[in-house]
């Protein structure tokens, strides 16, 4: 047996570099005799048993800070959504509609809310504008990261609860010593969507074994105007400022506008005369208020710290404060309002049908005897949306060693984590005040002329919200070498964790009441806890064959017990070829907003088959459910990892994927239960609220209450294969360097519908291949790099008087180049040009802005950024 005082030294030693690398797992150290080097042990993302080879039975893609530096990514989510083991629409900042100023991440297209986002191997709190379901990325600063690792396969028998789709841990810088400035700027080369950031560093060592490290950063980033570029397709909105009553337009006279050569007939309001005939409007442009690029300002400060208590004891903690103000802009508010019509019976408070309306056909409906009015407040202005969000985390962790059987290593952390918010929509409307305003005032109102600055103020709000999120973790785990086989040491891992979290958001009291005419919304308010406990063990059967082995106890105050499994192995066929493959099942537990969320309503982009809509936001009511039950799943992955001698330097993996998830928290696709709906399907009608007609054999078209509400009886079904290679040699007296990363999607079904290969503005892009490749070259002090992202073509599917249709989104190329020279050791410089080529972004039929999907695509345009180092 080994002497313990060896042992000892070695255990101090990997203590050390477990707390200053992450400071999750549990920590183990060998020495093969009394003379041996100390050899490392380190934590590879989805297991807390710590192993010296880098390669696991799960595929982890690792990128340091240096590539992030290098192409010039101001921001987390701008990094992860490049990748591509990513699909969907993640909110980000070309996210303008509905995002709250938020970025996530959407891995294999899941959603955000099966990605699993660890800092350091710990959770981060859920942030946002309230009651929130995913961590914003924005809470992360890009100057304290030293790399993400992202694990792609199901790890909740590990971690838990969102882990279907896999785990992102953020790695942050530790173990600094010296000051370290950075500065980067970017702009595109129409002199807009300017970003500034900077960021210090600085860290010591002490001569007791201790390591301080602390960070602050500040990232600005300005907005672009959709209406900016040349390429947007122009909104056309039916609600315009004019308005009118049932569709119909007024002129300046309060007259419905008649066509005389059609019999006097009413000319809808999407129609205008033009060389002689009456043709489609193009609508109310509303890309002039709109954002393809969100402005926000971010202020971070960090800390970390290691410290040796003697021989066989560490002490870490982390702390983390992000404060992020960002804006988001849309067209004035559309008034879509039901007034009473008056009658025999009704005198007051009514819309009085003048002889000549009702002579152009308006008239109340035969059901609630109202009239519609729409209308834009334009003369209100465009609606200000703005949030002020403050996030903190606190995490402390004491690790140690314990000379019991084997050796054993522990670790006991706590982690604290607090969102809070401030939400604001200015030149909102009251749409009670508006609607009264209009009955006290018809001659004003039905004439087509702009309002007075009095009425405007009269029926206008700024709308404040407050909203926030809290978490309390703690955990404890112990490691270590249970006994020896004929393959080596059997090494196992056990815990135990208590979280709590909670979660919250109250509307403004106007959107409470429904008086908005923005949807109505109620508060979200509630809590859950859960207590787990966890094994895993790692068994080197042979000299080749390892099985790794998790189990998982998970028990909520909510809906109950929960249990996971997962079991990997890898086999090392050669010292070239690696075989390995992974078998594990996973939950995810209903969040807060899930549970607890009041009703709501969402303006989602949909195309009506009965043709009576004209605006493609039609407003979708939108529920929860306090006994909603765990997503469940099943995942696989099976590849391998190939380094051949005849070529040094080369590697190479392929995996296969596979996930299924049953049983899965979701909202039906609306847009697909209307054509259902249209098509006949009675009970696709029931499912969102469209009244059924007898006579015809379908809805009847009412899309006044759609409802969305949150089930379990969702699925989802994806497949496909990630390859990557990666070859470093020397040549022509030059250090080369070429990686490619290549997902191919074979397969994504969502609740029984082919998702894969095509796009939508509603749930983003599911292209069949994702391409990155780069290639640099560099010598003594410096460095070029070329690099390109592909996305293939996609099937754009839309309904046009009830038939369906399909576009191609056709595949693009981006092309970027970056140049870095070093003057000294501690003073860099890097230049680089992002969409070098200027590549438009692809038409989609119902995109979220400006004729394109800004989360799949770029919209930003070519951009020229730059970046200085200094550290001494």
């Amino acid at each position: 047996m080994l002497k313990f005082n060896k042992l000892s030294s070695a255990v101090k030693w990997s203590l050390v570099a477990a707390a200053t690398g992450s400071s999750f797992a549990s920590v183990s150290a060998v020495a093969a005799d009394d003379g041996a080097n100390k050899v490392e042990r380190i934590e590879v993302t989805g297991s807390r048993i710590q192993r010296q080879d880098m390669e696991s039975a799960s595929p982890v893609t690792t990128i340091d800070a240096a590539a992030i530096s290098a192409q010039g990514y101001s921001s987390v989510d701008q990094l992860l959504q490049d990748q591509t083991s990513m699909a969907g629409a993640a909110l980000g900042s070309t996210s303008n509609n509905g995002s709250g100023g938020s970025a996530q991440v959407d891995l294999r297209g899941m959603g955000a809310s099966r990605t699993l986002v660890l800092l350091n191997g710990r959770r981060m709190v859920s942030s946002g504008v309230g009651a929130d379901s995913a961590v914003d990325l924005n809470t992360i600063p890009v100057a304290m990261i030293q790399r993400v690792e992202i694990l792609k396969d199901g790890a909740s028998a590990v971690y838990g609860s969102d882990a279907i789709a896999g785990v992102v841990n953020i790695i942050t810088k530790k173990d600094f010593d010296g000051f370290q400035l950075d500065a980067k700027s970017s702009t595109t080369d129409e002199g807009d969507g300017q970003t500034y950031s900077l960021s210090a560093l600085y860290g010591f060592n002490t001569d007791n074994g201790g390591n301080y490290t602390f960070g602050a950063a500040f990232t600005k980033r300005n907005g672009i105007i959709q209406s900016d570029r040349d390429w947007t397709e122009k909104g056309a909105s039916s609600l315009t400022p004019q308005g009118g009553l049932q569709g119909q337009r007024f002129d300046a006279n309060g007259n419905v506008v008649l066509d005389p050569e059609n019999d006097n007939k009413p000319v809808p309001q999407m129609k205008q005369y033009e060389n002689g005939e009456w043709v489609p409007l193009q609508g109310y442009d509303f890309t002039p208020f709109s954002w393809y690029q969100t402005p926000s300002k971010r202020y971070s400060v960090f800390a970390n710290m290691t410290q040796e208590l003697g021989d066989d004891m560490v002490l870490s903690g982390e702390l983390l404060y992000t404060k992020r103000k960002s804006d988001q802009m849309m067209a004035p508010e559309p008034a879509n309002l039901f007034l009473d019509a008056c009658t025999n019976s009704v005198t007051s408070n009514c819309v009085n049908l003048t002889p000549a309306m009702t002579a152009a056909g308006i008239a109340p409906d035969e059901n609630n005897g109202k009239v519609n009015f729409r209308r834009r407040t334009s003369e209100v202005g465009p609606r200000m949306y703005g949030q002020d969000t403050d996030t903190y985390r606190a995490s402390i962790d004491l690790q140690g060693y314990t000379s019991a059987g084997n050796g054993m290593t522990w670790d006991v952390s706590y982690t604290y984590g607090k969102n809070k918010a401030k939400s604001w929509v200015g030149n909102s409307i009251n749409a009670t005040l508006m609607s009264q305003n209009i009955l006290e005032n018809q001659d004003a109102w039905f004439t087509g002329q702009p309002m007075s600055q009095e009425t405007a103020d009269a029926i206008s709000f700024t709308e404040n919200d407050r909203g926030g999120n809290e978490q309390h973790d703690v955990q404890a785990n112990l490691s270590g070498d249970l006994f020896q086989v004929s393959g080596g040491a059997v090494s196992f891992a056990i815990g135990g964790e208590y979280r709590y979290e909670e979660g919250y958001f109250t509307p403004d009291e106007v959107v409470q009441a429904g008086d908005s005419s923005s949807a109505q919304q109620d508060p979200t308010k509630g809590h859950y806890d859960v207590i787990s406990f966890y094994q895993e063990v790692s068994v080197p059967f042979t000299e080749k064959l390892t099985g790794d082995f998790a189990f998982r106890y998970d028990e909520y105050d909510t809906f109950g017990k929960a249990s996971t499994w997962k079991v990997g192995l890898t086999y090392r066929a050669t010292d070239e070829l690696m075989l390995r493959g992974v078998v594990a099942t996973g939950f995810r537990a209903p969040n807060v907003s899930e549970l607890y969320a009041g009703n709501s309503g969402s303006f989602d982009y949909l195309t009506d088959p009965w043709g009576q809509n004209f605006d493609p936001q039609i407003k979708v009511n939108r529920t929860s459910d306090p006994n909603l039950k765990p997503e469940e799943s099943e995942s696989f992955t099976a590849g391998l990892v190939y380094s051949p001698s005849f070529l040094d330097g080369f590697s190479t993996t392929i995996d296969y994927w596979k996930f299924n998830i049953s049983d899965a928290i979701t909202r039906v696709d609306v847009q697909d239960r209307l054509k259902a709906c249209y098509a006949g399907e009675q009970a696709a009608c029931s499912t969102i609220n469209v009244p059924w007609d007898e006579a015809q054999g379908r809805g009847n078209g009412d899309l006044t209450n759609l409802t969305s509400a949150l089930t379990n009886v969702g699925s989802v079904k994806t497949s496909g294969v990630d390859i990557n290679f990666n070859y470093k040699f020397d040549a022509l007296g030059l250090d080369w360097a070429i990686n490619n990363d290549a997902t191919y999607l074979i397969g994504y079904e969502q609740d029984g519908i082919d998702y894969e290969g095509t796009i939508d503005g509603n749930f983003g892009g599911y292209a069949k291949w994702r391409n990155n490749f780069s290639i640099s070259v560099s010598q003594d002090d410096w460095s070029v790099m070329y690099y390109n992202r592909y996305i293939d073509a996609m099937n754009d599917e839309y309904t046009e008087d009830g038939v369906l249709n399909i576009d191609h989104a056709t595949s693009v190329f981006y092309h970027n180049i970056v140049a870095t020279y070093h003057f000294t050791d501690g003073f860099s410089l890097s230049a680089g040009v992002k969409n070098f080529t200027n590549e438009d972004p692809t038409y989609v039929s119902n995109g979220t802005a400006g004729g394109t999907s800004p989360e799949v695509y770029d919209v930003i345009g070519r951009q020229i950024y730059g970046n200085v180092t200094y550290k001494f």
